[in-house]
């Protein structure tokens, strides 16, 4: 049911305020200068109760941004380790930055003011935050934005969806070459940090992810077997990998030393039941060995790109560094053209003698 009350302002200027009561639902009450924009509203409304429309429209106007991102870092987080670890924070900038705001007042002009604004944060490298990063934080508003649409109904469509994604860079594959592997190993070997040198040798040797290998308990390794088992990985599979020669000697080398109150293979200084952060004395290496532009991670390039130069199989590559999807492990294929002509050669070979 609709009501029209004609107010007066406190400088004598006319209003019309608009009241629509339903059973079981708080009244929603409007306020216009002209009663035919009154009149159009409660036509509008009540077109949209008939509907079904207007209960979300009504949740939308009695939530924030912030109520939304708590009720989802709560609940649906929880259940989604993998993105817990990520969505986590970039949720909080969100509800610190537009928490305020109701949902029915969010648009898309100011998620693209939001999103201007993180291309001017500062990381703790000193950079400003790449493209495709702020395209994660992003994501994971609109996460939060689809679950509040499809199990909450506290909205009827996603704004961030209408926000148009930062172009990024294509895939970047950094990988050392001869020379440069060679200045990187005695660097490590050199390193004051005599774990440095064991830990970089197994990321080349296996293509694991930094914190796959950092992580790494003495009970994720068989050592008359050879096979690491790595139990916590990105895509939540536990997944096995071979080590042998230079890396498995290594590791049979530390093992012969002891474990030092650590269940851990790298275990923290500071607290042993925590792995060792190696991004100080990796740097170091680095700038001693004068080898720029190189992370970490571009040590699993290094491997991928060493076992494809040396005729290992895409879908073998693959399986070794945890890729799902073969179309990932194909951004190697340039590396080993020989491989595909042998395919060509042998399907040849069969259909002509």
């Amino acid at each position: 049911m609709a009501t029209i009350r004609e107010r007066l302002r406190k400088d004598g200027s006319k209003v019309f305020q608009v009241q629509i009561s339903l059973r079981g639902q708080r009244p929603t009450t409007m306020t216009f200068k002209r009663k035919t924009d009154a009149q159009k509203w409660i036509q509008n409304t009540e077109s949209a109760i008939r509907e079904g429309r207007y209960f979300k429209k009504s949740e939308s106007r009695r939530h924030t941004v912030g109520e939304l991102i708590d009720r989802y870092i709560e609940i649906e987080l929880p259940q989604k380790p993998k993105m817990k670890r990520e969505y986590g924070g970039q949720l909080i900038w969100w509800k610190d930055k537009i928490g305020h705001i109701l949902l029915s007042d969010l648009n898309p002009p100011l998620i693209v003011e939001c999103r201007e604004a993180l291309t001017k944060v500062i990381t703790k490298r000193g950079s400003y935050m790449s493209n495709a990063r702020v395209n994660r934080y992003l994501a994971a508003l609109s996460s939060a934005m689809t679950t509040s649409i499809n199990e909450w109904h506290w909205l009827e469509e996603n704004p961030v969806k209408k926000v148009k994604r930062l172009k990024e860079p294509k895939m970047r594959i950094r990988y050392l070459d001869e020379m440069e592997r060679g200045k990187l190993l005695q660097a490590c070997q050199d390193s004051n940090n005599e774990d440095l040198y064991l830990a970089v040798v197994m990321s080349l040797s296996t293509g694991a992810r930094r914190m796959e290998i950092w992580s790494l308990k003495w009970s994720d390794v068989d050592i008359e077997e050879g096979i690491l088992t790595f139990e916590k990985t990105k895509n939540d599979q536990r997944r096995s990998v071979p080590v042998s020669g230079h890396a498995l000697s290594l590791l049979k080398q530390k093992r012969k030393k002891g474990i030092l109150g650590s269940t851990l293979i790298f275990p923290s200084l500071v607290d042993p039941s925590k792995p060792f952060d190696f991004r100080r004395p990796f740097n170091l290496a680095l700038k001693k060995a004068g080898i720029e532009n190189f992370r970490w991670h571009d040590l699993r390039h290094s491997a991928a790109s060493y076992m494809v130069q040396n005729g290992v199989s895409l879908r073998i590559v693959g399986e070794i560094l945890g890729h799902r999807d073969l179309s990932v492990t194909q951004r190697y294929a340039h590396l080993s053209p020989e491989h595909l002509r042998e395919s060509i050669r042998g399907i040849d070979k069969k259909m002509f003698g």
